[in-house]
């Protein structure tokens, strides 16, 4: 028993043993450490630090790179059905025309081989723009029919400016198969190539198929939007007013409900919004002023149905097809 119960600890200093004995076979030195390969953490710190401090250069200057294909990989991408010369004409920008021809010319080409056989995207451009901001003015009119034109153009112009389509053509990676003079691409520019995309897809696939595109990708840029972010009211109360004389609604009564900290440096101000006696909205502010302005702003998101805990946005198929159908036929 006391046999058996030995045995592994003699089989493990024999080990031992045998690992002292070759080690100082081998010399002095081979009992030093080993440098830990963890110790060369700052090489990939380094390199990272090299490669975003290059210049940037476009994506066709790199290897590996097939214009053609990564035109046909971009359509597979947001799975819409392009035209390849109407989408390749929607990437083509006036400015690159012009860089490319002047760049010949001071190569000393003759006339005949400087002029480039390519159309630009300024015709697609006009179709998506018009197309995408007639369609989002549909829906918010379906959708908000208590909001006037104003905020409803407000809307639209928002989601339409040059930095928000600029951000989408971003993150849909047009920048590299743009063709322009600059480089990184200016916003101006993606904002055009990316409404000619639109004008591109409503000639390949149709108005529904373009619907679907634009609904998809602008809709969504709403979700945690206030109202009055987008749209500048200089007086809500005033705008406030004109919508309840609109309603045979009487004037709103402003009156203070409470208030905190009115002598210290931050003060706040309760202001509630009476109509026949009944609470209409209720803001806070600094100051009084600013929390009556506030009380305006919220009653207005009340009218219009653009509060925060708004019924989410219908997903379902289009109900004006028929209207953007005579919209494409009469331009």
């Amino acid at each position: 028993m006391a046999a058996a119960l030995l045995r592994p600890l003699l089989s493990e200093a024999s080990k031992r043993s045998v690992v002292v004995a070759a080690a100082s076979a081998s010399g002095p030195f081979s009992l030093r450490s080993q440098p830990r390969r963890d110790n060369q953490r700052w090489v990939r710190a380094y390199l990272e630090q090299q490669r975003l401090q290059e210049l940037p250069r476009r994506r066709s200057e790199k290897p590996n790179w097939d214009y053609h294909a990564e035109i046909q990989a971009f359509s597979y991408r947001i799975h819409e059905k392009f035209s390849l010369d109407l989408l390749k004409t929607a990437f083509v920008n006036h400015c690159y025309i012009k860089h490319e021809e002047s760049r010949r010319e001071a190569l000393g080409l003759e006339k005949e081989a400087v002029a480039l056989n390519l159309k630009d995207n300024h015709e697609l451009y006009l179709q998506g723009n018009s197309f995408s901001r007639l369609y989002l003015t549909q829906c918010f009119e379906e959708a908000y029919p208590k909001m006037p034109s104003a905020g409803i153009q407000a809307l639209v112009n928002f989601l339409t400016s040059e930095e928000l389509v600029s951000y989408l053509a971003q993150n849909l990676s047009l920048q590299d198969l743009t063709l322009c003079a600059e480089f990184p691409v200016p916003p101006n520019v993606l904002q055009q190539t990316f409404f000619a995309v639109i004008g591109a897809l409503l000639q390949s696939s149709g108005p529904q198929r373009t619907e679907l595109f634009v609904r998809d990708f602008f809709i969504p840029q709403l979700i945690g939007k206030e109202l009055f972010e987008m749209w500048n009211v200089v007086n809500p109360m005033g705008l406030l007013m004109d919508e309840l004389s609109k309603r045979n609604i009487p004037a709103p009564e402003p009156r203070l409900t409470r208030q905190s900290g009115a002598s210290t440096a931050l003060p706040l101000y309760f202001v509630g919004l009476y109509c026949d006696k009944k609470l209409l909205a209720e803001g806070t502010g600094e100051t009084i002023l600013a929390a009556e302005e506030e009380a305006a702003r919220v009653a207005l998101r009340k009218l219009y149905g653009f509060t925060e805990n708004r019924r989410p946005w219908d997903y379902s198929s289009p109900k004006w097809k028929q209207k953007a159908e005579n919209v494409i036929s009469s331009n």
